[in-house]
């Protein structure tokens, strides 16, 4: 059994670390608040862009464009957005898992966002081939743009034949969802599916033509693609990280009472043994 000092020392360091989880726990539910104001408030551009793209390529019908056609033989590249620190509970592996689950190591190239991401997937054997970890130090459309016109530059050059992006979404506080969306070539697939079903089936008219409208309009649809990713991720992160801190503390709690009740223990044995012994010494002199 640990003696009480064991007991005492491991208590108070316990404390200490409780009083860390509880500042970190303080500090990601007001980045939070600011996370998911900016995720809320670029939703609506998000998804507007969204189904604006759709329902042009819906009513468009075959459109010879670089941007709609898969580069035959090329590696599959993916957008991969974690965060840069730990600490925020199944947040990065979760990510890391899926990539790992849906891609093969040997034909897929990685944009990489965030080096907690880029730990896991590099020792799973996928190459990297940009780094822009530092921008989810504080996510800005500028940075969207940047990335969105690497990535395009290099789907147009054939360094790459598909993209997508693999995120965090965020639904609320305590549920943020692994999602894996395909970029390029943009999916005429399900084309149907994602215009409104409600507005009526009109010829689109382009000027000048088709093909220029979606060479203007389909980098804009991928920057804000990614950069509702970011935000959406950064949000993630931090109630991903807020829950991890909340269950730290409580398991912390936990283990102090617990401690607590052995110190007592430990303490109540000491004073009777003490107890015994003055009584058996009584005993022995009379």
């Amino acid at each position: 059994m640990a003696s009480m000092r064991d007991i005492k020392r491991r208590k108070s360091s316990i404390q200490s670390t409780q009083q860390i989880t509880k500042a970190m726990k303080l500090v990601s539910t007001v980045k939070l608040q600011k996370a998911k104001t900016n995720a809320e408030n670029s939703k609506s551009y998000f998804d507007y862009m969204y189904d604006t793209v759709t329902s042009i390529l819906a009513k468009s019908g075959n459109i010879n464009h670089p941007y709609l056609k898969p580069q035959e033989g090329k590696k599959k590249a993916v957008i991969v957005i974690t965060s840069n620190r730990g600490l925020a509970g199944g947040y990065n592996s979760n990510i890391s898992k899926l990539v790992d689950s849906e891609f093969s190591k040997e034909d897929t190239q990685l944009y990489i966002i965030g080096r907690k991401g880029k730990e896991l997937l590099t020792r799973k054997g996928f190459e990297v081939l940009e780094d822009y970890s530092d921008v989810m130090n504080q996510p800005l459309y500028s940075d969207a743009m940047e990335i969105g016109r690497q990535v395009l530059a290099d789907y147009t050059e054939g360094k790459i034949g598909e993209l997508y992006i693999a995120y965090t979404a965020f639904k609320n506080t305590v549920s943020h969802i692994p999602t894996l969306m395909k970029l390029l070539p943009v999916d005429m697939e399900d084309k149907e599916e994602n215009t409104d079903k409600k507005s009526p089936e009109v010829p689109m008219n382009y000027e000048p033509d088709e093909e220029e409208v979606l060479e203007m309009i389909i980098p804009k649809f991928v920057t804000s693609i990614v950069y509702g990713a970011l935000v959406a991720a950064e949000a993630s992160e931090n109630g991903a990280r807020m829950q991890a801190m909340d269950s730290a503390t409580s398991n912390a709690e936990d283990m102090i009472q617990d401690l607590s009740l052995k110190y007592n223990r430990a303490r109540q044995g000491s004073i009777t043994q003490e107890l015994t012994e003055i009584i058996a010494g009584a005993q022995a002199i009379e």
